[in-house]
């Protein structure tokens, strides 16, 4: 029998969520094709993750050299130039994405450049010049998402920038200011802190990284006070005016008194929207709530062939969720056993700054406002004998968990290497270890690893060094 499909799955988009389903797909034998209107990888290697990270690595590096001065050492900075270490970020780029090519290539994959829509149930129009209708028996929606614009704070990518404009300037500002301590506000207060910025931090609520524990804020709001970050909390940014010197006269507001700052640029990062127009949703009845695409399980729609997958669903926008996401989706058309969905509760959240913060499930605030019963076992960074010996002492692992059951329901960790130590507790949670395994487990001595031992030998009662 002939198959009327073009393809067995057809995806729009190729970023964390799209590459990973396609990738998926064909190694279960399935005929496979992708759409991308940009550069494959998404946002998250071209515009987002990767860049950042990069710019984060040499920041780290810049600063070093700056704390260097207690060994006697003085480094000479006038022939700094930012361009380079922008032409770096953007190499790192180029090499994965090209990596992403190689991948969808070996495998056979076909891979169509160009602008593409729902026009039918299992029809996507493509545009690239020469129109194009395919058809594919199930169709995959991971068109990403795009910076948020707030109200008299439109992008022009000169004065008033996205995180996109952002990581593409290829010179530094003299100061900027940061509307948004959300983790991307947070990450780029680091970096051009780092370079020796001036950075104010502007957040409308009453904390900075408002979505993380209460302890994590307050110990990195210290960090970045400390380090010379001018924070401005329940401060609400209603206009700005540019100067005859071009400088950015931003204007705020709290509890109804007004005061003024004065930046070289404005970085607006509240957050990103999904995007959901001009693909084609209303064309062929799929669904929408609140932005979003809704989606069921397996990240269904409502049109039986077609799946929505990373930041157009309302789930946490980060590109691991994605690509959990997408294969999820891709088995279940398999006809492969899968999860349902993501467990929210067991998606980890991270932000490269310094300290570093890392997280999963509960948060304190959650558990009381939910009348659920937790005890707390949290350790300092302090006591480690690697961050002391590494000079990284701020910080500290904090297990939330039920006394009787000793079921961790979540874990927040500020510190040294923060963003690689939450796995280990992240295992311990979806694989079921019980805490007491896990604390009788020896750890190599001295290493940051052992504070993780050392939270869960505290549950079990049998902490050493406290």
């Amino acid at each position: 029998m002939v198959n009327k499909f073009d393809y067995d799955v057809f995806i729009i988009g190729a970023g964390p969520g799209g590459y990973v389903a396609a990738l998926r797909a064909t190694k279960l034998g399935l005929k496979t094709g992708l759409a991308e209107k940009n550069r494959l990888g998404g946002v998250c290697l071209n515009e987002g993750c990767i860049p950042s990270k990069s710019l984060i690595s040499q920041a780290n590096i810049y600063k070093n050299c700056l704390d260097a001065k207690y060994m006697g050492i003085t480094a000479d900075f006038t022939s700094f130039d930012y361009s380079k270490v922008f032409k770096k970020s953007r190499l790192a780029v180029d090499r994965l994405s090209k990596g992403i090519g190689f991948l969808l290539k070996n495998n056979k994959i076909d891979v169509f450049d160009g602008k593409a829509e729902l026009v039918g149930e299992n029809t996507v129009l493509l545009k690239n010049g020469k129109d194009k209708k395919i058809t594919a028996k199930n169709i995959i929606l991971a068109t990403g998402s795009s910076p948020r614009e707030i109200k008299n704070f439109i992008f022009d990518e000169d004065k008033i920038l996205s995180s996109t404009g952002t990581l593409m300037m290829d010179k530094l500002p003299t100061r900027i200011g940061i509307l948004g301590s959300g983790a991307i506000g947070i990450e780029f207060a680091h970096i051009m802190n780092s370079f020796g910025v001036e950075v104010h931090l502007i957040e409308l609520l009453g904390r900075i990284l408002p979505l993380e524990d209460e302890d994590v804020s307050k110990t990195l709001h210290n960090s970045f006070t400390r380090r010379g970050i001018k924070i401005y909390l329940s401060h609400k940014a209603y206009s700005f005016e540019i100067l005859k010197n071009k400088a950015v006269s931003l204007n705020l507001e709290s509890n109804g008194i007004r005061k003024n700052i004065v930046v070289d640029k404005l970085l607006a990062a509240v957050g990103r929207k999904p995007n959901i127009d001009a693909i084609g949703l209303e064309k062929v009845g799929v669904e929408t709530e609140k932005g979003f695409v809704k989606v069921g399980d397996y990240y269904t729609t409502n049109v039986k062939s077609i799946y929505a997958i990373g930041d157009i669903v309302n789930t946490a926008q980060l590109a691991h969720t994605a690509s959990k996401e997408a294969e999820i989706a891709v088995n279940h058309i398999a006809g492969i056993k899968t999860e349902k969905f993501i467990d929210e509760k067991t998606i980890p959240s991270t932000v490269y700054c310094e300290p570093q913060v890392a997280s999963f499930g509960r948060t304190q605030q959650y558990l009381r406002e939910n009348k659920i019963s937790y005890e707390k076992s949290q350790i300092n960074y302090r006591g480690l004998g690697k961050a002391v010996a590494a000079g990284k002492t701020d910080g500290f692992v904090k297990v939330l968990y039920n006394k009787k059951s000793k079921k961790i329901l979540g874990v927040h960790i500020i510190g040294a290497e923060a963003t690689e130590l939450i796995h280990e507790l992240l295992i311990c949670v979806s694989g079921e270890i019980s805490t007491g395994i896990l604390a009788d487990t020896v750890f190599a001595h001295p290493t940051f690893s052992e504070i993780i031992i050392e939270t869960m030998k505290n549950i079990e009662g049998a902490a050493v060094h406290i």
